[in-house]
């Protein structure tokens, strides 16, 4: 009887311990994230002005256009420059978010990445100069995506078609969705 309730007891107080010290880590984590959330969001905001300035560095305003999620109207000296537009599409492993820079006659300036979850060293690839440079000066109707190099089209990354793709596609829609508002503004 008595090595019964020494059990009883004892898996009492590991529950209770337990218990506590799961209290103990979820307090302590809410208060991180309730000092650090704030700041979290400040960077954020940074980054995203940092890749609108990168790709529009004559610009001295970015405004957000009304009735579009995450597009802005890059300005100077409030003369309109350029268009940043927001492009988000599935890639390999998540949705590849793309900042897309757009002239005014809507020929690509280029593309900044938001976020994304490719495979290091392999799709992350669609993120650097040597794939980005070939989108420069393009409209929609010239993002046609190729795996053998074709003259004046887009070629894939060896291994990241996926990636290729999502990034092709994500920015060939924002141009498109770009046209359709600017003829509904007319």
């Amino acid at each position: 009887m008595a090595h019964s309730e020494h059990n009883d007891n004892s898996m009492f107080k590991i529950t209770l311990n337990l218990t506590l010290a799961a209290l103990l880590s979820g307090v302590i984590i809410a208060i991180v994230y309730y000092f650090t959330a704030p700041i979290a969001e400040i960077q954020r905001v940074r980054m995203k002005e940092q890749s609108m300035k990168e790709l529009v560095p004559e610009a001295t305003s970015f405004t957000p256009i009304e009735g579009k999620e995450e597009w802005y109207k890059a300005e100077k000296d409030g003369e309109l420059a350029a268009y940043i537009l927001h492009a988000s599409e599935k890639g390999f492993d998540g949705h590849v978010k793309l900042f897309v820079g757009v002239t005014l006659d809507q020929k690509l300036i280029g593309y900044k990445v938001l976020s994304h979850k490719e495979t290091p060293g392999l799709g992350d690839q669609a993120f650097k100069p040597k794939f980005a440079d070939q989108f420069k000066g393009k409209g929609y109707q010239q993002l046609e995506l190729v795996k053998i190099q074709e003259e004046g089209k887009i070629t894939a990354i060896t291994g990241a078609t996926i990636t290729s793709r999502a990034v092709t596609n994500g920015i060939k829609n924002a141009l498109i969705e770009l046209e359709k508002y600017l003829n509904e503004s007319k």
